[in-house]
């Protein structure tokens, strides 16, 4: 349980009646995203108010015709999972903060000049976020804000996301060793096995992560393979 005095509040207005609970800010939103499963450790106190800054608790009777039931912990689930948590002005800022490195992390990835098809450095990105005031919403999923983050950038720092088909020759002794790494920068979109025990794969990755790509590859082989960029779409 966390102290009393670091407490935020939890509501839930239903019923023509408002529901309050004290609860730690992170572990409440936990428990909400189902990553936390004991309630008792989101709770501050296991008390139910229908006014927590002036110490109301709520009737015995509203509980019970509302929710069912008196038990105070059954209530404080349904007040997480239903209702509103007041987020605290740091943790909103921590949650934006997070969003906005995934954000960045995906133009890496995906975006790349389009005169060199090359991605953009982290700074660059940083930088230009900034320049075109760009805010980057920490409720919303970072996918859906992408694109509009992508006009917001675009008159600043010339960017596009692109698809590269690559295909590549692994020599037979280090193909077993390669298999998993490749598979985690994409899809592997067809492969063969060639008759000197080579094997040679058609991979489809982000454009930002070509040269990542290369380089795991190339700690593995100790550049023993061979890479050609087949298509850009």
């Amino acid at each position: 349980m966390v102290a009393v005095d670091k407490a935020i509040v939890a509501r839930l207005k239903t019923h023509g009646l408002v529901f309050e609970i004290m609860v730690d800010c992170e572990k409440a939103l936990q428990f909400k995203a189902g990553r936390l499963q004991d309630i008792n450790e989101a709770l501050a106190v296991r008390h139910i108010y229908s006014d927590a800054d002036k110490g109301l608790e709520a009737s015995e009777i509203s509980l019970k015709s509302v929710f069912k039931t008196a038990d105070p912990l059954e209530v404080a689930k349904q007040i997480i999972q239903k209702g509103e948590i007041q987020l605290t002005t740091e943790y909103r800022q921590k949650l934006r903060e997070q969003k906005r490195r995934q954000v960045i992390d995906i133009l890496h990835k995906n975006g790349v000049d389009p005169r060199t098809h090359l991605p953009h450095p982290i700074t660059r990105l940083e930088n230009a976020l900034e320049e075109a005031k760009v805010h980057v919403d920490e409720f919303s999923d970072v996918h859906d804000q992408v694109q509009d983050i992508l006009k917001k950038l675009k008159p600043i720092l010339p960017i596009k996301f692109e698809m590269k088909e690559i295909a590549l020759k692994i020599p037979a002794q280090h193909a077993p060793k390669v298999y998993g790494p490749l598979k985690s920068f994409g899809a592997i979109l067809n492969d063969e096995w060639q008759k000197d025990g080579s094997w040679v794969v058609v991979i489809e990755v982000p454009g930002g992560l070509e040269q990542d790509l290369y380089d795991r590859l190339n700690g593995i082989t100790h550049g023993d393979m061979e890479a050609k960029v087949m298509k850009v779409k």
